[in-house]
């Protein structure tokens, strides 16, 4: 497929390939967007907010990086040996994980080493001041743990909910009647099935492998009952393992439209 259809339809999104590949799916596929099914949601607004790295941080993710393509050199040695592609997996995570919060890798790290969590938390002031609610996803509970302490530190309510919470609708119903500007989810346990229009807000820690599961997410906000406009807001480290994901999303973005979203 790599070879056939989604290498030669990345470089001619409307070339020939692309059309017989439709021509292939086109009798199976009934789609219908959400934007031709619910035309009278508010609008959506993405924006970036761009987390630029202290001197500590850099350090710590230089080197580790470095770990990672080592890793990945060995992995193109031993093809056959599972333990290199765990190995090189492992890396990708701790990156992935200091990106968001060095603790996360080295809990004798700084808290004000996390460019990220300053970023969070200045985004937090502006939407308590503002009186505006927002949904916080991040895939990592772990990180979830450090942050909160910071919430419980300047007094910010908020309602929590991760794959251990055991009664979901009472969380969803305090959050959704209540007045806490902050719900703390993390994507396994509330990606997706979850009604949380009271937010107009969608703070995405961390990007995600599947766009997907990211439009899920915003979707929590974003969906029939909202009667304000939703805005989005990423935070993400520029010159990082998230440039790399946010690259693959795209290629995989890119393909699916030229397969689904033609016209012909």
């Amino acid at each position: 497929f790599d070879d056939r259809y989604a290498q030669p339809i990345s470089h001619f999104p409307d070339g020939i390939i692309a059309k017989e590949l439709r021509a292939v799916v086109r009798p199976f596929i009934l789609r219908r967007t959400k934007a031709g099914v619910l035309s009278d949601l508010p609008p959506k607004t993405e924006v970036v907010r761009e987390c630029v790295f202290g001197a500590r941080q850099r350090k710590l993710y230089d080197a580790l990086s470095i770990a990672l393509h080592e890793a990945i050199g060995e992995r193109e040695r031993r093809r056959k040996d599972a333990r290199t592609r765990l190995s090189v997996l492992t890396a990708m995570l701790r990156l992935r994980q200091l990106v968001c919060d060095p603790r996360l890798v080295d809990p004798t790290v700084s808290a004000d080493d996390s460019a990220k969590r300053l970023a969070f938390l200045d985004l937090v002031r502006e939407l308590v001041s503002e009186e505006r609610r927002a949904l916080v996803f991040s895939q990592f509970v772990e990180l979830f743990t450090l942050w909160r302490e910071d919430l419980d530190r300047l007094g910010i309510a908020y309602e929590y909910l991760d794959g251990s919470t055991t009664d979901r609708d009472a969380v969803v119903d305090r959050f959704q009647n209540g007045n806490a500007p902050l719900f703390l989810v993390s994507l396994k346990a509330g990606g997706a099935g979850l009604n949380l229009t009271a937010a107009d807000t969608v703070i995405l820690c961390d990007p995600w492998w599947n766009p997907a599961a990211e439009a899920q997410a915003m979707d929590r906000a974003h969906r029939p009952g909202q009667s304000r406009p939703v805005t989005v807001v990423r935070l993400v480290a520029e010159g990082t393992i998230e440039d790399k994901l946010a690259m693959l999303k795209r290629t995989k973005r890119d393909l699916a439209e030229a397969v689904l979203e033609a016209d012909d």
